[in-house]
């Protein structure tokens, strides 16, 4: 028994009439009169006398049709209920974020969604990538910020923008004084990467054409673990860094940071949430709050490529370790 039968043998006892009733259904009359059939065999009950004109409900149909219109009733107040919890603007949402991109973007999206969404509650986790592909799987948070694409089967993704990735030189660098930056040999073993991260480490190595890590210089016996440091590492001129765009929204002195030339190596920005996420007003909501408080030169559209790095040899190998 199906919710269509039922809405078929409704509609029969509405019309009467078989050629009118399929009209109204949306189906062929020998379709509709196929499911009536199927429906009564399944049930050993006669819901319609056939040999009477009009088409005449049995006694026992009569109790079926009554019951089938309280079920459809039902059912529609289900829709409407899901209608109403999906564009419910309120409750608790946990939402996780990449720590490469937390500390430029929340100040910002938090003060837009006091505006947007007041009764919604956020609670906020930073985390690495595959940390927080785990804990969207699992339902321990609702929403992740984070590059994509991730190639996960089970989750969905929603882009919100495009961040452009920057160079950091220091100031004795040969390039300095340049407008754009190309990426130099010498620069490669100065380059930094961040603990951990190996989602936006292997973006960095794709950018550089670096396939081993091992080519990279250890210069550190320490961990590094957020863009400040790798910033402060490279002013004291222990290195080189790439960096995203969002990192120096902040930055009052900026003729050390290059933008790469066209097309511009970038990182997708998306909302992740599992294939079951129903709250999707708020996702809108939440995406249009991120573009509204990005800067203007990222809204704009430029030649661009995309960096991935779920592909990577680099990640694939540092994840089977963990």
């Amino acid at each position: 028994m199906t919710i269509q039968q039922l809405k078929y043998v409704v509609a029969l006892d509405e019309e009467r009439h078989f050629a009118r009733a399929a009209e109204v259904c949306m189906v062929t009359q020998p379709g509709l009169t196929i499911q009536l059939k199927n429906l009564e065999e399944e049930i050993g009950i006669k819901i319609f006398d056939r040999n009477k004109v009009p088409l005449t409900p049995t006694v026992l149909g009569k109790e079926i049709i009554n019951r089938a219109r309280k079920i459809l009733r039902e059912t529609d107040e289900i829709r409407d209920f899901v209608i109403n919890q999906k564009n419910l603007l309120e409750g608790e949402l946990k939402l996780g974020i990449i720590s490469t991109l937390s500390p430029y973007l929340i100040p910002l999206f938090i003060s837009a969604m006091k505006t947007i969404a007041p009764k919604v509650n956020f609670v906020i986790k930073e985390a690495n990538t595959g940390q927080l592909m785990q804990d969207v799987e699992t339902g321990a948070i609702d929403v992740a910020i984070m590059a994509t694409p991730t190639g996960h089967p089970n989750l969905v993704e929603h882009a919100i923008f495009k961040e452009p990735f920057v160079a950091y030189l220091n100031e004795n660098h040969p390039m300095a004084n340049d407008d754009f930056y190309e990426l130099q040999p010498y620069d490669k073993p100065e380059l930094l990467l961040l603990q951990n991260e190996y989602c936006y480490n292997a973006q960095l190595l794709d950018i550089c054409g670096i396939k081993e890590p091992g080519k990279i210089k250890e210069q550190f016996s320490y961990d590094i673990s957020s863009i400040e440091t790798l910033k402060n590492l490279v002013r004291a001129k222990l290195g080189f860094a790439i960096i995203p765009a969002l990192s120096i929204i902040n930055e009052k002195e900026t003729a050390l940071f290059k933008t790469f030339k066209d097309p511009k190596p970038v990182r997708e920005i998306s909302f992740v949430v599992s294939d079951t996420f129903s709250k999707k007003l708020l996702l809108e909501k939440m995406s249009q709050a991120v573009w509204d408080c990005l800067p203007e030169a990222l809204k704009k559209d430029f030649s661009y490529k995309k960096i991935k790095w779920n592909d990577s040899p680099y990640f694939i190998n540092a994840v089977s370790k963990i």
